[in-house]
């Protein structure tokens, strides 16, 4: 495992202590959890990524012509309780944009089955495949998020339309008060998640590099972690393997046990 980098800062973390019986807490997670995929599928700030959606939802793969795409931004899904935050880059056209659902629908062997088999392997997922919405996939401890909430063209979001979505990605954080652990899918993610912190005070230095399989100690208490994102590209192309992502959440699982 590759050694755990401490950085430093005078700055504060973004989660807050939760109190109260557990009933109590996981119902204001649960209801926190609502306010923010409420504003999350309401969201119209990239004029770009909604027009595309539109257009895609109203033309269709003809794979899936009889079905109704979702066609919105798509919100956050996983555990109330999570202490495990997975950030990707974006909702795939025919995927998440489709069934509504992040990292569901890309089809068999598509980056959903990639990351739920992994997950699964590691104890995160009760089923190893990710297809619908009714599909019975329960995260344990994980819940996972994006950087953009839109599918945008190319699967490239613009600079602004990150921007733009980064409150929403503050708001899934400030939703998880058991937040330990930030895992990014890929350099935009990581690259978000850094700005992110910056901008709510917490001045990281030095800052992390982004790697497969890299580690850091952050000072606001939370371990960031680097992964390279499950897509077909990468898992095509054997820059991105099964042992690999398996590594991953072997560290990610080892981290929490030792902050158990």
């Amino acid at each position: 495992m590759p050694r755990l980098v401490t950085t430093r800062s005078g700055g504060s973390g973004l989660a807050g202590k939760a109190s109260g019986p557990e009933r109590q807490r996981r119902n204001t997670r649960e209801d926190a959890l609502a306010v923010v995929r409420n504003a999350i599928v309401s969201c119209e700030k990239c004029p770009r990524l909604r027009n595309y959606c539109a257009e895609i939802a109203r033309v269709k793969r003809r794979a899936f012509r009889d079905e109704v795409y979702w066609g919105k931004p798509v919100p956050g899904f996983g555990d109330p309780r999570a202490r495990v935050l997975l950030i990707a880059l974006a909702p795939a056209a025919h995927g998440a944009n489709r069934t509504g659902r992040v990292f569901t629908g890309d089809g068999p062997g598509g980056s959903g089955d990639f990351l739920m088999a992994a997950l699964h392997r590691a104890g995160f997922a009760n089923i190893p495949t990710s297809r619908h919405r009714d599909d019975g996939l329960a995260l344990r401890d994980v819940f996972i998020a994006a950087a953009a909430r839109c599918a945008p063209p190319d699967n490239k979001p613009t600079p602004e339309e990150i921007v733009n979505c980064r409150p929403h990605l503050h708001a899934d954080i400030a939703a998880l008060p058991r937040i330990r652990i930030i895992a990014c899918l890929g350099k935009i993610a990581f690259d978000a998640y850094l700005q992110l912190l910056k901008e709510t005070g917490v001045i990281v230095r030095p800052r992390p590099a982004f790697g497969h399989g890299v580690i850091y100690q952050l000072p606001n208490g939370q371990i960031l972690i680097g992964c390279y994102h499950p897509s077909r590209q990468n898992t095509n192309t054997g820059k991105l393997t099964a042992r690999m992502m398996d590594d991953v959440f072997r560290q990610v699982s080892d981290t929490l046990q030792l902050m158990a």
